[in-house]
């Protein structure tokens, strides 16, 4: 089975790799030379080139030049995994069993931006791994194959991306062997059910410490490394926090505003929240803020 394999970000570069080891026949690779929207950009020409493996970069996945590198390739599958733009019907249609492509949710719920930020963000208790055959839509397309994780409280954006990325590895070698056998099924998703999350944008990050502590927590596991971090606006300047740890705090007759540094130790900072207190570990502060003073 000819693969021709899209792709521009670690996960990508992780499942091509698992592809390679099970020693699929992956003829071709198209991959970008740089990014600017994807924080965990990869180039896969390294990759490509490591194993003999040609490679065409692109900045439009749908250019005429790309589809017609791609139709030359002569590829029995496309599989598309990490990929920021939608796919139009000229790639669509290139290969016999179309596109495969990857979305880090339960679909059909939980389509769109920024699936594992929001998963954590909103304090979801699981998510999953879905594998689907693209169609001019977003994350629309019929179920190849879907397996769930679990979400726990202390887990960040770098745990889960690790989670997701050994789920979808086992699920590459399944469907792989399916889609070459010709005993691969079609889950067609249910356009009654399901959601889209939006684009996330800056104010999505702003920690506001009248936010109860599990919040803060959340909000900061979801969007440390490899995403672009929570921050929080201090004295005119954005400051990132990369990890926090919800205080031991006594709220018994509680009167402190939120927002006060209640201590300082070593380079840790206490700071009341909502309904408790949070201790600020891991952050970008260069001069720290005075106990009693006010980060608001």
């Amino acid at each position: 089975m000819r693969i021709a394999y899209i792709g521009s970000v670690f996960f990508s570069a992780k499942a091509l790799e698992k592809l390679i080891s099970i020693k699929a026949d992956v003829v071709g690779v198209v991959t970008k030379m740089e990014s600017a929207f994807n924080s965990d950009f990869f180039d896969l020409s390294s990759i490509a080139q490591f194993n003999d493996i040609p490679y065409h970069y692109t900045s439009n996945i749908n250019s005429p030049e790309t589809v017609n590198w791609i139709k030359e390739l002569n590829p029995d599958v496309v599989f598309c995994f990490g990929w920021s733009n939608l796919i139009k019907k000229e790639v669509l249609d290139i290969s016999r069993l179309g596109v495969i492509g990857y979305h880090p949710t339960l679909l059909p719920y939980n389509k769109g931006r920024h699936p594992l930020i929001w998963a954590k963000v909103l304090g979801l208790e699981k998510s999953g791994s879905t594998f689907f055959f693209m169609d001019e839509g977003a994350d629309t397309g019929d179920i190849l194959s879907q397996k769930e994780f679990v979400i726990n409280f202390e887990d960040d954006a770098n745990v889960l991306y690790n989670r997701l990325i050994e789920n979808a590895l086992i699920q590459i070698e399944e469907f792989c062997s399916q889609l070459e056998n010709g005993d691969y099924t079609r889950i067609q998703q249910d356009t009654t059910k399901g959601n889209s999350w939006r684009k996330r944008g800056k104010k999505d990050g702003i920690i506001d410490f009248r936010m109860n502590s599990s919040v803060i927590c959340n909000l900061t596991r979801a969007l440390t490394k490899p995403y672009v971090g929570a921050h929080i606006e201090y004295n005119g300047t954005d400051i990132k926090i990369w990890g926090v740890e919800v205080s031991e705090y006594d709220t018994t007759n509680d009167n402190i505003e939120p927002g006060k540094v209640l201590s300082i130790l070593e380079n840790k900072i206490e700071v009341k929240t909502g309904d408790s207190a949070i201790w600020l570990v891991n952050h970008e502060f260069k001069e720290l803020p005075q106990v009693g003073t006010y980060i608001i």
